[in-house]
């Protein structure tokens, strides 16, 4: 079920934009998840990907691609670091765990730009205006990933993600996709998650049902 929200609109060439990115960056991208594929299956147990349920454009859910980075389990959202395999670790600081996000692209569910999709527990939180951040494609970067990326608070990050929404046009994606080559280079912002933030923050586990007799 979709979570409601005020439709947006993209910029009237965004997903030509998408697909001509796509097209660009196919042959080195699969080369590239082929050794990551790899490298996750010859160093732990488990499946290759990672599938996730998040929300995207409209409110409307979809299983979100991933390289697996942590050990079989429970995947909580902020792991304690001795979750996280050595090679996670690695795809985790360069980003390419999120390399399988390129087929959510091609399958229309995510942008190459745009907010990064979250979970539903997260959007339920929002305030109307912060539900306007729904109006587009989530993406793989964004102006969040560029200034501060996991360091920011959520409250930060949908401010940028609400400006991304105001301000989108070709020429501005471009400048993300240069400035997101900068910040993979350099890894920074990857560190800094603040699990305590009220709209981040997982929620508690429901308790034991009680009643009568019980």
């Amino acid at each position: 079920m979709s979570v409601g929200v005020a439709r947006g609109r993209p910029y009237r060439a965004k997903r030509v934009v998408d697909l001509v990115l796509l097209a660009l960056v196919a042959v080195p991208a699969a080369a590239l998840g082929a050794v990551c594929a790899v490298a996750v299956r010859l160093t732990s147990a488990g499946p290759v990907l990672f599938r996730q349920e998040r929300v995207g454009r409209d409110g409307v859910p979809f299983e979100m691609l991933k390289f697996r980075s942590m050990r079989p389990g429970d995947n909580p959202v902020f792991p304690d670091a001795d979750r996280i395999t050595p090679v996670g670790r690695l795809l985790r600081r360069t980003s390419l765990d999120e390399l399988p996000n390129l087929l959510n692209v091609a399958r229309g569910e995510m942008s190459v730009v745009g907010p990064r999709p979250t979970l539903a527990y997260q959007v339920e939180r929002y305030d109307d205006r912060q539900r306007l951040r729904l109006g587009v494609r989530p993406g793989l970067t964004g102006l969040a990933q560029v200034n501060g990326r996991n360091e920011l608070s959520w409250p930060a990050r949908i401010e940028l993600d609400l400006e991304y929404v105001d301000r989108q046009s070709i020429a501005l994606d471009l400048r993300i996709l240069v400035a997101t080559v900068g910040v993979l280079l350099t890894g920074s912002g990857v560190e800094g998650h603040q699990v305590d933030d009220p709209l981040a923050a997982e929620p508690p586990p429901a308790g034991p049902t009680t009643g009568p007799g019980l």
